[in-house]
């Protein structure tokens, strides 16, 4: 796997910060305080080079909805700005994932040593299987 040269780097003024309230554990602040975090961000209208675009498109990421837009829920933390930071954190995961571009496979052949010992282990299966069955006297 090879990265791109160009560096990847995700703006935050295009990604788009929803405050929410967090699910689970926590008593009564969890139901008076907004401290999660909904980031949506938009691939098609970002500033990300077109290879790294196409290839968040074809990944196969709950994330990442049919419209082309990636949205992150966190709520780990307690505090909003650290949810922030969470998010945006696992977003630049996400477009650093794209940013590997895995090398060609060249095709190899099987080597002589190899077809041999394969040959082998099924006459030796082979034989173990025809010697099976009743004995006759």
């Amino acid at each position: 796997m090879t990265r791109e040269t160009e560096p990847i780097d995700v703006r935050e003024s295009e990604v788009e910060f929803i405050a929410i309230r967090a699910q689970g554990k926590g008593g009564q602040n969890v139901n008076k305080v907004s401290n999660a975090v909904h980031l949506r961000f938009d691939i098609r209208a970002s500033t990300l080079p077109p290879a790294i675009k196409e290839r968040l498109l074809v990944m196969q990421d709950h994330r990442i909805t049919a419209d082309g837009v990636v949205v992150i829920k966190a709520q780990t933390h307690r505090s909003l700005e650290k949810n922030r930071e969470e998010a945006l954190a696992r977003l630049r995961a996400l477009v650093a994932d794209a940013a590997f571009v895995p090398r060609a496979r060249r095709p190899t052949r099987a080597t002589r040593g190899a077809k041999e010992r394969r040959l082998g282990s099924k006459a030796k299966r082979s034989r173990v299987k025809a010697l099976r069955g009743r004995v006759e006297d």
